[in-house]
């Protein structure tokens, strides 16, 4: 059996992917999106690794196609980690308690 994937195949996971996550994330509604959202943190660090894997493996049988396409994936998984960090800590901000102000003498 040939353990390569080929850049058809990569294609396709990554065009299916991309749709099933944009329906996905359409009917999620807003109060749940941000939580949600730093649950999805650990399935993008799932994707970093996929990605990293698969810019070692292209790297390794000169594809570079694959290279390129595992390039890309990365920079979307690391944008979504980093974009869901900040998203989830802005959020976690809100419902942290606000200093006391000190009454101004006269």
């Amino acid at each position: 059996m040939n353990d390569a994937l080929s850049l058809n195949d990569a294609l396709w996971v990554l065009l299916l992917g991309s749709l099933l996550g944009l329906e996905l994330i359409g009917k999620v509604p807003p109060t749940l999106h941000t939580p949600l959202m730093s649950g999805a943190n650990a399935i993008s660090g799932i994707t970093v690794l996929a990605a990293l894997t698969l810019i070692i493996k292209a790297g390794s049988s000169g594809n570079g196609a694959l290279m390129a396409l595992g390039a890309v994936s990365l920079g979307f998984a690391l944008f979504n980690v980093i974009g869901g960090f900040l998203v989830t800590d802005r959020m976690l901000a809100m419902f942290s308690r606000k200093p006391a102000r000190q009454k101004e003498k006269r």
